[in-house]
């Protein structure tokens, strides 16, 4: 069955970075396009980012545009998320996603 687990997560300062882990298995990882979307408190589900199976085309949201960036190592079954200059509005739960698939997510706090 499909796994995903996100790691990564913490507090960091207004303009500080993290960088987000998903370790996925279960599934043939390089096959599929990846997503990473994220949940703030009282907000519904935002996509953020996606990457297509080999890795050399990525979308991403205008609100994170230039900040974000994703990732995969398809050797590892790993997709990561670059976050730069972090903003308060980034607070949120991150979930990795495969289709409809997503695991528990990771907790992203931006606070002084």
């Amino acid at each position: 069955q499909v796994q995903l687990v996100e790691s990564g997560g913490g507090l960091v300062q207004p303009g500080g970075s993290l960088r987000l882990s998903c370790a996925a298995s279960g599934f043939t990882f390089s096959d599929y396009f990846m997503k990473w979307a994220r949940q703030a408190p009282g907000k519904g589900l935002e996509w953020v980012s996606e990457i297509n199976s080999g890795g050399r085309t990525t979308y991403v949201a205008d609100s994170v545009k230039g900040r974000f960036t994703i990732s995969r190592d398809n050797a590892k079954n790993t997709l990561y998320l670059q976050m730069n200059n972090l903003k308060p509005e980034d607070t949120a739960v991150y979930y990795c996603a495969k289709g409809l698939a997503r695991g528990k997510g990771t907790l992203v706090t931006v606070s002084s």
